[in-house]
């Protein structure tokens, strides 16, 4: 039978078994290899804190409102950096064959019944370990920050959060041509963001603030733009500080709760900072229709498949999806050592 992980209640994660899908017209069925764990999304569902537990999601107005929670425990079907196998085509589908592997959205489970369509296209690059397919999504996320914060050669930019999509967005900032100021509150990760192509970096916890001391890297002027990827209020705050006047927040961290430490009435009132939001299910309102989330994986798989962007020393932990309750209870922790998870299941390659 096959399984999926599922979110029993706060801080409680197995996995469980679940019907086999059939495989219908147009459709293709894959068997998961590996399936990476968001450490902020799929935290909130452990945890209890995402939106969707407590509030209505109101899709016609796009708007959470009070009432019944859009989602509720037992929650199944999170996850959304898969790779896996093809291992069954239906009869109408072109382009895909049996052994394909490929990348994609279809949830921590060990395999999935798919339109063709989904996957099409989404082909693990010759030469490139399966293993590496799991950053497409994350590789998107991290891509979609940096082409809003409109970067030009030269300019700096502070990247506040360096876990998996900070490294990722400082990588990506550096191939963009910018000077890069990484900020995190541990040195492991500060020392990685320096291979990742950062040009200084800055301690969360410093005194005054990283704010402050990326202003005297940068003269007293403060960065052209800021990314925040942490989540975390008080970066969000730090990252108006560093800007200069009339500069711009790349706001694309998960924020959770109240904002208890972002003061508006301060930086950002008074150099009339712009704080942009940038969120996976669209792309920068100034690029048009000429960038889609489908085509900021195609392009950071290409930039992985060029050797632009080396995940290898982002893969933390690699655990048999069995072992899921474990993998969530370590990320929790919050070890700065703990950088991607990501999920094994049975019949992928060997390691």
């Amino acid at each position: 039978m096959p399984h999926i992980v599922q979110f029993s209640a706060p801080r409680s994660v197995e996995l469980v078994q679940c019907d086999q899908q059939p495989l219908t017209g147009g459709s293709v069925r894959i068997r998961t290899w590996y399936s990476g764990i968001s450490a902020g999304t799929e935290l909130t569902a452990y945890r209890g804190s995402n939106p969707y537990l407590s509030k209505s999601w109101d899709v016609a107005q796009r708007l959470f409102t009070e009432g019944a929670p859009a989602f509720s425990y037992p929650v199944v079907g999170w996850g959304y950096s898969e790779v896996g196998e093809v291992i069954e085509v239906a009869d109408d589908v072109v382009g895909l064959a049996v052994g394909d592997v490929v990348y994609g959205i279809w949830g921590h489970r060990s395999e999935a019944v798919l339109p063709a369509e989904a996957v099409a296209g989404k082909q693990v690059p010759d030469g490139t370990d399966p293993l590496h397919g799991i950053f497409a999504r994350v590789g998107a996320i991290a891509l979609n920050a940096v082409l809003g914060a409109n970067l030009h050669l030269g300019e700096d930019v502070a990247v506040y959060g360096q876990g998996v999509i900070g490294l990722l967005a400082t990588r990506l900032a550096d191939l963009s041509g910018a000077r890069v100021i990484a900020v995190d509150g541990f040195e492991a990760r500060r020392n990685l963001a320096l291979k990742m192509g950062a040009h200084d970096v800055v301690a969360a916890t410093v005194p005054g603030g990283a704010g402050q001391r990326i202003r005297e890297l940068t003269e007293h002027l403060g960065v052209d733009v800021a990314i925040e990827l942490s989540g975390n209020y008080r970066a969000l705050h730090e990252a108006v500080r560093s800007v200069g006047a009339d500069g711009r927040v790349i706001a694309a961290g998960f924020y959770q709760g109240g904002g208890e430490h972002l003061s508006l009435g301060e930086e950002f009132h008074h150099n009339r900072v712009q704080i942009i939001a940038s969120q996976i299910g669209g792309t920068p309102a100034g690029l048009g229709t000429r960038w889609t989330p489908a085509r900021l994986a195609t392009v950071f798989m290409g930039q992985l498949a060029a050797g632009a962007v080396d995940v290898a020393p982002l893969i933390s932990d690699i655990v048999d999806a069995h072992e899921v309750g474990k993998a969530f209870r370590r990320l929790d922790e919050g070890a700065p050592e703990t950088l991607q998870t990501v999920l094994r299941f049975e019949g992928a390659p060997a390691l």
